[in-house]
């Protein structure tokens, strides 16, 4: 039994080496028929591969984004982060914001919460030290729990103290570009900025976080304990932004603390038991299901963009190998009249097949790779071409081969030996 197998493996390796050097054969002495066949399926392997590279890249980016948000993490906010089909605006529109005086309520009556944090946002901001200055900052305002909420590294410094939070001292913490920006040859720590018309001193510095698709990156962020902030912005303003983060107990899920969320935010308002939330309760799982969604449809318009490039590309393959099938009539015959079953001529076509549309997608796979390294280098963001659609674009390339050779192949198998011979002479 054990010789039988190795016999049938070594027939079949033999038969796959001279397919292989028959379509070598095929592809060097036809080099410009065989290029202008190949280059369909080069094409829609490059179209499909590529938008699913991107759409890849896209995908982590925004996730990445997501999950820095925490996913045992709720905030409370005025508007919600998915609208759905019946949005009535005006209504969310009327919402009161969610204030500092209720993070503090909040903080005292629940029990499935870990920690709770005040945030709100200054957009565009100008900070200034000497003669350097950098525009369009993000000023975050957040209470003295936002370390436990938000996850960050620190490059140097440290957090505020509970002390420095409490009484209002005027210090920060600034993301890496405006160190870099500010403060290019020498530490930020200790040094004093301008900021919101007061000087404040610098006590910590984020990690270089990068870019980031829902721009939550904190290297152009400048962090400002709560008291002290309340002394020079108005934080019952509608353009802080403000929101509330909670975030759960290690033993507590997400939809209890909600619950909680929900029943004390009510009583905090004193919303009446037949009334609507005038607040949001949002959670990255939301956006992540938003994301599913639409990287899905963005899946399927990749698979149309390059399903006519490989239908093109498949007739172009057929079309060679009818030819390599006339070409090769008379040793079909001589084939077949030494005794070649119709398998072997079937597969000999077969792995011809496959092979050249491998070479098309390799060549396809290649140009994706190109592609994503010019891109990665040219734009802040990383292409990525993953294990998963290279192996993704070999199959699609061997399916391809093995449909647009199997008629050519067929047909070669059921020839007559004596009339392919007396054809081919």
């Amino acid at each position: 039994m054990k010789l039988f197998t190795f016999g049938v493996m070594m027939i079949f390796l033999k038969l796959f080496k001279e397919s292989i050097l028959f379509a070598w054969h095929a592809l060097s002495n036809n080099k410009l028929r065989t290029l202008l066949s190949l280059l369909g399926i080069t094409i829609g392997i490059f179209a499909i591969i590529s938008v699913f590279t991107l759409v890849d890249s896209l995908e982590r980016n925004v996730r990445g984004s997501i999950n820095s948000l925490g996913d045992d993490v709720v905030y409370i906010q005025k508007w919600p982060w998915v609208f759905s089909a019946d949005f009535k605006w005006w209504e969310y529109m009327n919402r009161p914001i969610p204030t500092y005086r209720e993070a503090e309520l909040l903080a005292k009556r629940l029990n499935s919460v870990e920690a709770m944090a005040y945030e709100g946002f200054l957009n565009g901001k100008v900070v200034k030290h000497a003669n350097n200055s950098v525009e369009n900052t993000t000023v975050a305002i957040v209470s003295h729990a936002y370390d436990r909420i938000s996850s960050f590294e620190l490059a140097e410094g440290r957090y505020f103290s509970e002390m420095e939070s409490q009484t209002g001292k005027p210090i920060a913490l600034i993301g890496a570009d405006v160190k870099e920006s500010l403060f290019p040859n020498k530490s930020a720590i200790g040094e004093e900025i301008n900021l919101l018309g007061r000087k404040v001193t610098v006590i910590g510095v984020f990690e270089k976080e990068g870019s980031s698709i829902m721009d939550n990156s904190k290297d152009n962020f400048i962090v400002l304990p709560v008291y002290y902030a309340r002394n020079v912005v108005d934080l019952n303003s509608e353009r802080t932004n403000p929101l509330i983060a909670a975030k759960a107990k290690p033993n507590v899920s997400i939809s209890e603390m909600k619950d909680e969320l929900r029943g004390q935010m009510r009583a905090i308002r004193r919303i009446k038991p037949s009334g609507a939330d005038d607040f949001s309760l949002n959670e990255a799982k939301l956006l992540a299901n938003t994301v599913t969604s639409t990287f899905d449809v963005l899946g399927i318009a990749g698979w149309i963009i390059g399903g006519f490039s490989i239908l093109v590309g498949g007739f172009g393959i057929a079309n060679i190998m009818f030819v390599s099938v006339k070409e090769r009539t008379n040793v079909i015959g001589i084939q077949k009249s030494l005794g070649a079953k119709n398998y072997f001529i079937l597969l000999q076509f077969l792995i011809e097949s496959v092979f050249l549309c491998l070479m098309g997608g390799t060549l396809g796979l290649l140009m994706v790779f190109i592609f994503s390294v010019i891109a990665t280098n040219l734009a802040d963001f990383d292409f990525v071409l993953t294990i998963g659609n290279i192996f993704q674009g070999l199959l699609i390339s061997a399916i391809i081969g093995v449909v647009s050779g199997f008629v050519p192949a067929f047909t070669a198998s059921r020839m007559d030996p004596v009339e392919a011979i007396r054809t081919g002479i």
